[in-house]
């Protein structure tokens, strides 16, 4: 009779069985858990459309300092008074024609 070699026992197959299922808890904790692949580039796709909106409102804000800055005391634009005057009063001059 010839022999093939040692035999592989239960406790051996309990711990590669063991072994495999913690590996691939990690492995899937690595890509679908709360810190993990994919969560990293839904965050960093975040980062970019947060970064989009700031850059707007930044635009935005500069664009109504410009306009609080020409209707300032220091600062007087006479043009754009005269368009907020109408544009609140509802007045137009005699020389202006409405489009509807």
């Amino acid at each position: 009779m010839q022999q093939d070699g040692p035999r592989p026992t239960l406790g051996s197959a309990i711990f590669f069985g063991i072994a495999f299922v913690v590996g691939s808890y990690f492995t899937f904790a690595a890509v679908q858990g709360n810190h993990g692949l994919f969560q990293r580039i839904e965050t960093q796709a975040e980062i970019v459309t947060l970064r989009e909106t700031r850059d707007r409102l930044a635009a935005e804000l500069a664009f109504m300092e410009n306009r609080t800055r020409r209707m300032s005391d220091g600062f007087l634009d006479l043009d754009l008074l005269d368009q907020q005057a109408r544009d609140v009063l509802g007045w137009m001059r005699a020389d202006e024609l409405v489009v509807r």
